[in-house]
């Protein structure tokens, strides 16, 4: 909104400016002929009005991606798929991650995972909402890739789905220019996470969109689930 306020601004004094020019070229040739002078300064003040109201819809795009910090390839597909509601991009930001992730129709495998609906021994919702952090939320593609198999073991497994669920989360909150490098989870081990832009990676996954802000953490969703090592 700031931009479009600023290039509003800066389109009506360059027409001013324009018109003060044209009226000033008119004096100085009304010794000559002062009815073709008026005639071109009446030209001339209507061209910027024009121009300007021409080149206004080309500033005023999607805002909302453009002042974000969000970053990935599928960051765009989502923020059309969910332009609105508590599932959106701003409706996350209202509210503490594990409840924004509750409405977010990508995490719904993780989301309950995190809230005692695979495992009733593993309820993450407290801990995550009472805190700030980064969490690599891996898409509920991610999960289909695991084998059915492995998954129903896993779930079955609370020590084990406890850590697997931790080794996705960070202390504290790490935007993405400056969530590159080796970080310890609240599981114990260290994530590495390469690259930068769309093409980080977090240990093996892939980033879909990240940079996503909740009322206490940021958050990245990835391609695959991660696996801690040890």
């Amino acid at each position: 909104m700031k931009t479009l306020l600023r290039t509003r601004t800066a389109t009506i004094l360059s027409a001013g400016a324009i018109g003060l020019l044209a009226l000033s070229g008119c004096g100085m040739d009304s010794g000559s002929g002062g009815e073709e002078s008026g005639s071109e300064s009446g030209s001339s003040e209507s061209q910027p009005a024009d121009s300007g109201e021409s080149e206004m819809p080309d500033e005023s795009g999607d805002s909302s991606m453009a002042d974000s910090d969000l970053v990935g390839k599928g960051c765009s597909a989502y923020a059309e798929a969910n332009p609105d509601g508590a599932g959106s991009v701003e409706g996350m930001g209202q509210d503490p991650v594990a409840t924004a992730a509750s409405n977010n129709p990508m995490l719904t495998t993780l989301t309950k995972a995190v809230s005692g609906k695979l495992n009733p021994d593993v309820d993450l919702v407290d801990t995550l909402n009472g805190d700030e952090f980064t969490v690599i939320a891996p898409v509920d593609d991610a999960f289909a890739d695991v084998p059915k198999d492995d998954l129903d073991a896993l779930a079955k497994d609370s020590d084990q789905l406890t850590k697997v669920l931790t080794y996705h989360v960070i202390p504290g909150q790490l935007s993405p220019d400056e969530i590159a490098g080796e970080h310890e989870t609240v599981e114990g081990s260290k994530v590495k996470i390469s690259g930068e832009g769309e093409d980080m990676k977090f240990d093996d996954a892939g980033l879909v969109c990240g940079g996503v802000k909740t009322a206490n953490a940021t958050v990245y969703m990835v391609d695959a689930v991660m696996m801690p090592k040890k």
